[in-house]
């Protein structure tokens, strides 16, 4: 057995490399129990914050719609108003053979017994008051088989979602055969917020089962697989608490969409930085003895690339506060206070956990010192091999397949109505089907307009003469303003409906005085749908622009960030493509909620530009001494196990929400899921390495590796003798 004895000028067992640090005043033995010691104190005071998140979460219209929007001022105007706010249920009977007066003593019953536990301001119906059909309040189908009311319950009663289900309760007593359905806006607010309700917890449980299962997979020991996990769910609580100091003191708005997507981000953002780390500081303890001196060296060659990962997405997130839909913009500060609080979890406490852990803490393989030979061929080595073999048949091929997936585009990719925003339709959404079919004259959602009332009846007169209007109602008059309502002939969400809206605004603010805003549900779905086309034209260049400052910085170069720009970008596309097919073919959505897009382009070049940074990083890192082609080939052989793991977990954290029962969250965590797998095992694997085989060392334009040298470096071969010496 050899004694680790140092000749004068040589390095003793245990110490780093010249130019590495060295076990002292930075790698004591103190500082990680000191870094451990101070995030346990930021855990005893941030980790019982974490639960009070969903107390200030908040779901109303006017926190999720654009911030300029003329109905966005409506939904404002109806909070600040006595009464304003009111929930408002409709109520739809139907008998197959016809309603009998039975069936109208019933609901005249339903309703008088409503009217007395929540006595509302006006509680008229849809149509003229003193109908000869039904009650006073009650309206008979001109078929004769349904009968509908409707009833407005004020907020000091409850929110939508506590009082759907006691307003439901209340009209259970009636005769065989005839149904009910209750739906109306309160009672969709109602349906949609109990999608919501326990979102959170759902979606944190099955993350940490998904995280921890694949964990277990990866790293085949019964212990290692606990660390990562616990720290990112550290990290996630610390972010939660960060998030709801954030909305205490700054009023930021946090919706349940938001929430769940906080969390998704920071367990697979997370869980990617740990795995990279792991894997480079097991490298590191194969030629270290010291574990403080192996990680020091590991943090040096992996924080860089995590570093400029997560700057990448903080800054991309960031953007979003550009965004004129509240919803989005306020996902920026949200998401971007949850990566930086992963990165600094595992900068800090990740590595300091594993250093004092030790070797042991990869039991059964653990890594010995000077035991493994460097960088062993495998699957990844042999996948470039015969990149570098046939690299325009590696490029085509990969372009090609990217190429098919992007025709899905031609599929329907139209706006996700509301009423098809449910996996299963609710009563809400089946009972306004019902009313569309026996009440036909109603058309679509009512529109809501204010106006002064002083000029309340020239804007009557002009919205009744606007073609598209079946019927307007005039409200009450309350501090100031007048309340109308306007029902259009056309379906909700409908082009046709849209163009009534827009036509009834443009008559209204011709009224001189009148001050007359149109809002209402179809109203916010078109002012929506309007908004989100504006947001992507602002914030998609604003992304793709800090982005490429990001990977310039980090490469200091140009053309390779215009090319993993590029391949991110037809990326994204084919991934969308790929996805339109699988909603409108083999799912039947109705089409692509608003939010979709814009989302998954955000996560989608701003995560899966990670792993092109994981691996060209690291190709830079090698070029210095090997070459543009043995260093991408290195690269390629030493992350690519790393890389496509972390994938696959980022991956199966958004799948997550592909358990819920949304269709816009579906399609978010499935787009997703499947961009990141595509980009992590497709384009990341085998187009980035291709081209850059081709491109060759001007790739690195204009740094000095993009220069030829007068004398090679000092092992730099073919790529095949590199492989061959790898041996």
């Amino acid at each position: 057995m050899a004694v680790n004895v140092a000749r004068p000028g040589e390095a003793r067992r245990g110490d780093a490399p010249p130019g590495e640090a060295r076990p002292g005043r930075w790698a004591g033995r103190w500082v990680p129990w000191l870094v451990i010691g101070l995030w346990l104190v930021l855990a005893a005071v941030m980790v019982p914050l974490s639960g009070k998140l969903s107390s200030v979460t908040t779901d109303k219209a006017v926190d999720m719609l654009p911030a300029s929007a003329e109905s966005t001022r409506v939904a404002a105007l109806e909070d600040s108003l006595p009464g304003g706010e009111d929930n408002t249920f409709v109520f739809v009977y139907r008998r197959a053979g016809g309603v009998s007066d039975a069936d109208r003593a019933t609901v005249q019953r339903h309703y008088d017994a409503l009217v007395k536990r929540y006595p509302p301001k006006t509680a008229v119906s849809a149509g003229d008051e003193d109908d000869d059909d039904g009650g006073p309040a009650t309206r008979v189908s001109t078929d004769g088989k349904a009968v509908m009311f409707t009833l407005d319950v004020s907020t000091a009663y409850g929110a939508a979602e506590t009082l759907v289900g006691p307003v439901r309760d209340a009209a259970k007593d009636r005769p065989a055969g005839l149904e009910l359905k209750v739906t109306g806006p309160a009672a969709i607010d109602g349906d949609m917020d109990a999608v919501f309700d326990g979102i959170d917890l759902q979606v944190f449980l099955t993350t940490v089962i998904v995280v921890t299962v694949l964990l277990i997979l990866t790293y085949r020991s019964p212990v290692l697989w606990f660390v990562p996990l616990v720290v990112v769910g550290v990290a996630a609580l610390t972010s939660m608490a960060t998030v709801y100091l954030l909305v205490k003191g700054f009023g930021i708005v946090v919706n349940d969409q938001n929430s769940a997507l906080l969390t998704i981000l920071v367990f697979g953002v997370g869980t990617d930085y740990a795995l990279l780390l792991i894997a480079r500081y097991r490298e590191t303890l194969h030629h270290h003895d010291n574990v403080r001196v192996a990680m020091i060296a590991a943090l040096r060659g992996a924080a860089p690339a995590i570093i400029a990962s997560a700057a990448t997405v903080i800054a991309g997130l960031l953007c979003l506060l550009a965004a004129d839909l509240n919803d989005i913009s306020g996902l920026g500060p949200i998401g971007a206070a949850g990566i930086l609080c992963a990165l600094l979890a595992m900068l800090t406490l990740f590595p300091a956990v594993l250093v004092v852990l030790g070797r042991r803490i990869f039991w059964p393989a653990i890594p010995r010192f000077n035991t493994a030979p460097q960088d062993k061929p495998g699957l990844w080595a042999r996948l470039g091999t015969a990149i570098n073999r046939r690299r325009w048949i590696a490029t085509l091929s990969s372009l090609g397949v990217l190429g098919v997936l992007c025709l899905g585009l031609t599929g329907n990719t139209g706006p996700l109505r509301e009423q098809d925003q449910f996996l299963s339709p609710p009563e809400s959404i089946t009972g306004f089907t019902v009313l569309r079919q026996h009440f036909p004259e109603l058309g679509g959602q009512p529109m809501t307009i204010y106006t002064r009332p002083t000029h309340q009846q020239q804007v009557i007169d002009v919205a009744k003469r606007t073609p598209g209007v079946a019927q307007v109602v005039a409200g009450e008059t309350v501090a100031g303003w007048a309340d109308i309502s306007v029902f259009p002939t056309d379906a909700p969400d409908t082009p046709a409906e849209y163009d009534t809206i827009k036509r009834i605004r443009t008559a209204v603010h011709a009224v001189n005085g009148a001050q007359a805003i149109v809002g209402g549900p179809s109203a916010e779905h078109l002012d929506t749908e309007i908004t989100t086309s504006r947001d992507e034209k602002v914030v998609i260049p604003l992304v793709l622009a800090v982005v490429l400052i990001v990977l310039g910085l980090l490469l200091r170069a140009i053309v390779a960030p215009l090319i993993l720009m590029a391949t991110v970008v037809v990326s994204f596309a084919a991934a969308f493509g790929g996805s339109v097919f699988v909603f409108d073919t083999i799912l039947g959505f109705q089409g692509i909620d608003y939010s979709a897009p814009l989302l998954a382009f955000l996560f989608l070049v701003a995560l899966g530009v990670d792993y092109n940074i994981f691996l060209t990083s690291r190709a830079r890192e090698e070029t210095v001494g090997l070459g543009t082609t043995a260093g991408m080939l290195k690269a390629l052989n030493a992350t690519g196990g790393v890389i496509t793991s972390a994938g696959l977990v980022l991956a199966a954290t958004f799948a997550v929400l592909v358990s819920l029962p949304l269709v816009m969250l579906v399609e978010v965590g499935f787009l997703v899921a499947f961009g990141v797998l595509l980009d992590a095992l497709l384009v990341r694997s085998v187009l980035v390495p291709a081209l850059t085989l081709l491109i060759g060392r001007r790739i690195w334009w204009p740094s000095h590796l993009s220069r030829p040298t007068t004398q090679p470096p000092k092992h730099q071969h073919t790529a095949d003798e590199e492989l061959a010496l790898q041996h």
